[in-house]
């Protein structure tokens, strides 16, 4: 499910109580950011957060159905759009994305009396857009809360970041883990997959989507430094083929190399240490700059075959 169906919010507990605190006494603030790692439910949080102005808490009420189908009259919702020539999502949320949110501002609510934007990827903003937000930031009208939400707040402007009261998300812990993932339809039968998410359903879920193990074994086989170009070159182009698949390859790529930079630091290993951590930024550089530029995703996992290789021959291994 996505965050807008998603009505149970797992783990942040206290966030939701602040915020219902202060809706409560009459000092809601205007803008709020949500920020955290990857994968946590920022994005869900931020529309639990309209849900309840809305009232649409409820997923099978007539408001809830329509936060859910995307047609409620109170609800705006900013994120990187369609680029329809190349068939993928556009690289930044640019200022044509943006402007609609001051005509949304000026209407009268149609139903609840709140006016809801949720910025999801407010990191992504060129700077065109984040000065468009940032005005109407400045001059916030009357009942009307914007929500960002991010995984990179350092990205944003510091004027926009002082005008939101900041939430900062934390990972899950265990239990939450697994009520996130059983109502996203995960069966969760061991302690694998809550492990692997490190505290993210999100990320959990990505790994999820190698249930045969053939990304893991093409890592393995990589790092091995056990195949030719040509499988490289095979196997590389089944993984971008997939869905998620080089998504869930830089998952498991960051996670064995950020184990290795800490098992050798560990072993007193300060060369092999310092290779694993500077393969393991540039996967995580990868990912960011495939995401956000629309990089070919067939040369996007050749360049983290290379990467994962090239630190285990400088690591000396």
């Amino acid at each position: 499910m996505t965050s807008r169906e998603t009505v149970a919010v797992f783990g942040h507990e206290d966030a939701e109580a602040s915020f219902r605190s202060a809706l409560a006494s009459g000092r809601l603030h205007h803008a709020w950011l949500l920020h955290g790692p990857p994968g946590i439910g920022k994005a869900t949080l931020a529309f639990r957060f309209a849900r309840i102005l809305l009232g649409a808490e409820e997923g099978d009420s007539p408001a809830g159905r329509r936060v859910t189908a995307g047609s409620h009259a109170d609800l705006l919702v900013i994120e990187r759009r369609m680029d329809e020539k190349r068939g993928r999502v556009r690289a930044e949320i640019v200022v044509d994305d943006v402007q609609p949110v001051q005509q949304f501002l000026r209407r009268t609510a149609a139903e609840a009396g709140w006016r809801v934007v949720i910025v999801d990827g407010a990191e992504f903003m060129n700077r065109n857009a984040a000065n468009a937000l940032l005005k109407v930031l400045e001059e916030p009208p009357p009942r009307a809360i914007l929500l960002l939400v991010s995984a990179a707040p350092g990205r944003l402007l510091p004027t926009i970041r002082s005008r939101c009261r900041g939430v900062a998300l934390a990972p899950l812990g265990e239990d939450a883990m697994r009520a996130a993932l059983a109502a996203q339809g995960r069966r969760v039968d061991g302690d694998a997959l809550v492990r692997d998410g490190q505290g993210a359903p999100g990320r959990a879920l990505a790994l999820g989507e190698d249930a045969d193990g053939s990304i893991a074994a093409f890592l393995e086989a990589t790092l091995r430094g056990v195949l030719s170009d040509e499988a490289v070159l095979a196997q590389g182009e089944r993984i971008a083929r997939q869905e998620d698949g080089f998504a869930t390859l830089c998952t498991r790529l960051a996670e064995t190399l950020g184990g290795e930079a800490r098992l050798r630091a560990r072993e007193g290993n300060v060369r092999a240490a310092d290779a694993f951590a500077r393969s393991w930024r540039a996967v995580e550089d990868l990912r960011r700059d495939t995401d956000r530029f629309n990089l070919d995703k067939m040369q996007a996992v050749q360049m983290a075959a290379a990467i994962a290789m090239n630190g285990r021959n400088q690591a000396g291994l």
